[in-house]
This record gives structure tokens, C-alpha cells and sequence, in this order.
């Protein structure tokens, strides 16, 4: 215990509420304000500072990290521009609902309100306000215990979500005895929940009583499930007891094994059939998105018909964009465990699917034909579905994979099957690009037993290109497999579909991206035969080094992926498209 007239300094007092919450890892890059802490940092045993090359891949591998670890991640920036620097990957965090601690310095406290010329000055408060829960600016170091603890209170609640502590530089040097703080440094526990809600006993029951008198129920599941550590494995189970066909939102994929027998892989044709089919739908952390259709017909049942019963932590996503007949505010897996609960007291033993869902799966197996025979191909330039089966053929079912970019992530969708909880990391909701090098970097940080791997475009690619410095510098053999076109595919596949191929900001100049890996002492290989692929891989794997594979796929093949048109029809949804196209 410490001294209650230890001396200690804001930045010292910042990293102990840290070590409350059992943070490993702060990602980030220094400046001249945030000496204090990471100094503080420094002299502690349990807690390091990760170094990346820009502060927005900071945010993302703190991104990672908590998806992987279901821990909230914690990064830092300093003032101005390091705070500013953070926002793309902190707006990819408050997209798909991920819990971070964002930190950055501020000027001091009597130059910031209101600023008088200081340099780099900016109201960082307001300007994390749109992509974060909580925004709030620490100006007195006794509040330093207090604040932190409502920050964690904030970002692991509910919907999670990231928080801004915004934090001026005198208050990081500040000195005082801990008696004289306003809040103690506390355990979790003693501040705010650590149980997850688990919902109404006689509303779970009555869903039970719904499902099992169902002629055809479909479990749909978003990233909720994937947040709450137990939740896949009775999302199996329930499943496995009713019969029922699961299917996921692209958030929630590895929530059930996608060979698994029940499992229709999202945006497929079985899925699909079955959502539309369905007589009951139970929803369990998902509010039904865009690449879910909104949860609208005609790729859904129709409202009057169809029931749905929705499960979810946050109640402000009821019924947001689908009509609701049956609401659970809950934990994904509390409640899972008691509706598998009260199943089982209804039904004695597993029921036989129903034979719609024998339809689903041959639906779906023909929706896959189309893809699994242009994985045959031995054509140059490389057919992308041929990367993609050779890339995950190679890796083990447990590996985890991070996609990035725009058509590339369309065809890595339709092949790179994800078989278990927390393995498979994109930035479902912001679609944003970069996110690859970064998320597998805090991905292999998080689980450094597991290998990871990435598929990416090569414009997402180059947005945090340098990166593989740290993950040299870190010793990550994390391997990224860049399928390369020379463009931005997705981007000119729009230009060529809407105004007859006329070209704008589209594409690039053939850089070898295998010889930009070797110059920061990685392993680099370009490919540009299919039989080269797996080779290549294996020779990434035993050089024992972050390793590039630039694989030049054909660029007319990869303009345009089967769902292509479907995908901007969602986006372009509304829009006065031009008749020329």
C-alpha cells in the first residue's frame, strides 16, 4: 500500500490509475508535454510504452488490442498536433463500438481558456466530442483519480466506446501527497461494475417459450457477442439445441465457426434466404446496419410478419432501424446462458433443423461455386479469389486475420473463412483505410502465441506504410499480403460503372512495396505467379520477420467483385445517380 504522503507527480498519478486497471501496453508517440508521463511510465515493471510512427496507428493498434483482449486499449498524443493526429484512429474505434482511454496533453491551464495565440493550440475537448462517449479536460492534478475512473466507468459501459482525457501540462507536473487527492486511487470493482447486466429473468424465459414454438427461428449476431467472453459459446449451443441457422453481420463474424453446420456466412445468398424466411429472428448485439440492409425487406421478413427479439447491452439501440416485438437489455452472453437455460427446461433434448435450412446451405453452396472455381485459376496476372484461398489454406484455423482496403475486403470476404471468437479484425463501420499494419501489430502484441496476417489493398497499404519500422523495431513477425492492382479499385470501379471510365485520383505508379519491407529490415517478396504464393508465405514465416508478400493480382478482374453493385446501391442509397453510366 502506498504512503498516503507519498509525493507524487500528475503524470506519476496517471499511471497508477492506469496499473488499477491492469493496462500493459499505451501506444503512442512522445512530445514535450507528456514528459511527466512517460517517465512515470518508465519506472514501472508492468506497463511499457509502444512506440508507432504516427499517432493515428497508435490508435489503432490500441484498437486492436482491446478487441482482442476485450480490455479497453489506452494510447496517447501530445498537444496540438499529436492530439489531432489521433482522430482518424479513434473515429474507427467509436464506429464499431471499441473501448479506448485516449490521452493526449494540453497547453496549460491558464493559457487554454480561452487561448491567446499559444502555439499549438487547439480545443481538443470539442474536437473529440463527435467520435467519443466522453470528452472532458483535466485541470487540477486531485481530479486526475477521479476523472480516470469515470472515464473507464464511460468507455466499458453499456455500448462501449472510446473516451478523450484531455490533460494540461502543468497539472502532468504537479505535485502532492495522495491523502490530498479528491478521489482515491481504487480497484475496478470499488467504482463501477464489473458484472455485466444479464436482463429480465420472466423476458428471457418468454423468448425461450417464443424460439422453441418457432417453425423457423434465425439467430442473427452482431459484435455484442464477440465483446462479452463467454457469449460464442452459448450462442453454439442454443443454436445446436433449436436448430436454428445462425447468421452474423460482418462485426460479428467468428462468433460461430463458419464451417459449422448452422452458420450461413453474411452477405450470401443462404443468409440472406434464410433472414428473409425466417417466421422469428432473435438479434443479440447487432442494430442491424447498412451490410445488414437496415434489417429491411425485402432482404428481411416483412415487419407485420415476421417477429424479431432483440438483445442488447445499450437500450438506445432498440429498434433503430428494424420495428422490435420483444426487447432484452443485457449482456450478450448473461443472456444467452439463461435463454440456453430455460431451452433446455422446455425442449429435452436438440432438435432436428428445420429442412428450410437444408434450402439455406444448398443456396449457399451455390453462391460459393462461382467463387471457389475462380480459385482454380492459374492465370497472370493472379485472379484475387486465388490469393485469397491460397492465403488461408496456409494459415491455421486459430490465426488471426486482419483485412484493410475497399474490393480487396469484398474478396477476401467471399473465401477467408473465420473459425473462431476474436480472430477476425476490420473496420466493419467506418470502412476507413490504414487500419491493417496497425490492428495487426496490436493484434500480435495482445496474443503473441497466435499468427497473424493481413490482406490489403496496396493503397490501404501505403496510408501507414511506415509502420513496418515498428513492427521491426518490436519484433512482430506479422505477415501482410498486399493484393496489388496499382489503384484504388473500389474508387475506380465506381468512375467506370457511373461515367464511362473516365478516371480521376484513381491510379498508381508499380513502387515495389516488397522492396520498401526489406529497406526497414523486413522480409519482402513480390509474387506474380499463383504457385508462388504459398511458397513465398512459408519462407515469410521462417525468416522470423514482419514480412510484406506484393502479390500482383489482375487489376481488370479486381475492379469490379460479384457484390460490387450491390455494395454502392447501399451507399449511393437515395442518391440522383447519372443515367450515362
Amino acid at each position: 500500500m502506498s504512503n498516503s504522503r507519498e509525493i507524487l507527480t500528475g503524470g506519476e498519478i496517471l499511471v497508477k490509475c492506469l496499473l488499477k486497471e491492469k493496462v500493459r501496453k499505451v501506444f503512442g508517440v512522445p512530445g514535450d508535454q507528456l514528459y511527466p508521463l512517460l517517465d512515470a511510465i518508465h519506472q514501472e515493471k508492468n506497463i511499457d510504452f509502444v512506440l508507432t510512427r504516427h499517432e493515428q496507428a497508435a490508435a489503432h493498434a490500441a484498437d486492436a488490442w482491446a478487441r482482442i483482449t476485450g480490455e479497453p486499449g489506452v494510447c496517447i498524443g501530445t498537444v496540438g498536433p499529436g492530439a489531432a493526429d489521433l482522430v482518424p484512429g479513434v473515429y474507427v474505434a467509436h464506429a464499431d463500438s471499441i473501448p479506448l482511454i485516449v490521452l493526449a496533453a494540453q497547453n496549460q491551464s491558464w493559457r487554454i481558456n480561452p487561448d491567446h495565440g499559444s502555439m499549438q493550440a487547439l480545443d481538443q475537448k470539442k474536437l473529440f466530442e463527435p467520435i467519443t462517449k466522453w470528452s472532458v479536460t483535466i485541470t487540477h492534478w486531485k481530479r486526475i483519480p477521479s476523472i480516470m475512473q469515470w472515464a473507464y466507468r464511460i468507455a466499458s459501459s453499456g455500448r462501449p466506446g472510446p473516451v478523450f482525457i484531455d490533460i494540461a501540462v502543468d497539472v502532468l507536473y504537479q505535485k502532492g501527497a495522495i491523502s490530498e487527492l479528491e478521489m482515491p486511487i481504487l480497484e475496478p470493482a470499488r467504482y463501477r461494475s464489473t458484472q455485466p447486466p444479464c436482463g429480465n429473468i420472466k423476458l428471457i424465459q418468454a423468448a425461450a417459450k417464443k424460439l422453441v414454438e418457432a417453425e423457423f427461428p434465425v439467430i442473427h449476431v452482431g459484435g455484442g457477442v464477440l465483446r462479452s467472453a463467454d457469449a460464442p459459446l452459448y450462442l453454439k449451443e442454443l443454436a445446436e439445441y433449436l436448430g436454428a441457422p445462425v447468421t452474423t453481420t460482418f462485426m460479428g463474424r467468428g462468433a460461430i465457426p463458419e464451417d459449422h453446420p448452422l452458420c450461413l456466412l453474411p452477405g450470401g445468398y443462404g443468409a440472406i434466404a434464410a433472414q428473409t424466411e425466417a417466421d422469428l429472428v432473435l438479434a443479440v448485439g447487432t442494430r442491424f446496419g447498412d451490410l445488414d440492409f437496415w434489417g429491411q425487406p425485402p432482404a428481411w421478413g416483412e415487419w407485420n410478419e415476421q417477429k424479431v427479439i432483440q438483445i442488447d447491452v445499450e437500450p438506445a439501440m432498440i429498434g433503430l432501424n428494424r420495428p422490435v416485438d420483444m426487447v432484452i437489455i443485457a449482456d450478450a452472453g448473461a443472456a444467452l446462458k439463461t435463454l440456453l437455460e430455460s431451452v433446455k427446461k422446455l425442449v429435452p433434448s436438440p432438435r432436428e433443423p428445420s429442412p428450410k435450412v437444408k434450402d439455406c446451405m444448398e443456396a449457399q453452396d451455390v453462391w460459393l461455386s462461382q467463387f471457389l472455381e475462380d480459385a482454380e485459376s492459374n492465370d497472370t496476372p493472379i485472379h484475387p479469389l486465388r490469393l485469397v484461398k491460397e492465403v488461408r489454406e496456409f494459415f491455421p484455423r486459430n490465426a488471426i486475420c486482419v483485412v484493410d482496403g475497399g474490393n480487396t475486403v469484398v474478396w477476401a470476404s467471399y473465401l477467408n473463412r473465420i473459425y473462431e471468437p476474436r480472430t477476425f479484425l476490420w473496420a466493419s463501420d467506418s470502412g476507413h483505410l490504414g487500419t491493417g499494419m496497425p490492428f495487426a501489430m496490436g493484434a500480435k502484441l495482445a496474443d503473441p502465441e497466435r499468427p497473424v496476417y493481413c490482406i490489403c489493398g496496396d493503397g490501404a497499404f501505403m496510408f501507414n506504410v511506415q509502420e513496418l519500422e515498428t513492427l521491426r523495431r518490436l519484433e512482430l513477425p506479422v505477415i501482410i499480403i498486399v493484393a496489388n492492382d496499382r489503384a484504388y479499385g473500389m474508387i475506380k470501379a465506381g468512375q467506370q460503372l457511373l461515367y464511362k471510365s473516365r478516371y480521376v485520383g484513381v491510379d498508381f505508379h508499380d513502387a515495389r512495396l516488397d522492396k520498401i519491407a526489406k529497406a526497414m529490415g523486413c522480409h519482402g517478396e513480390r509474387v506474380e505467379k499463383p504457385e508462388d504464393i504459398k511458397p513465398a508465405l512459408r519462407r515469410a514465416v521462417e525468416s522470423n520477420l514482419p514480412a510484406v508478400i506484393d502479390v500482383l493480382v489482375d487489376p481488370e478482374i479486381n475492379l469490379l467483385p460479384p457484390d460490387f453493385e450491390t455494395l454502392a446501391s447501399i451507399w449511393l442509397d437515395g442518391v440522383d445517380l447519372p443515367s450515362e453510366g
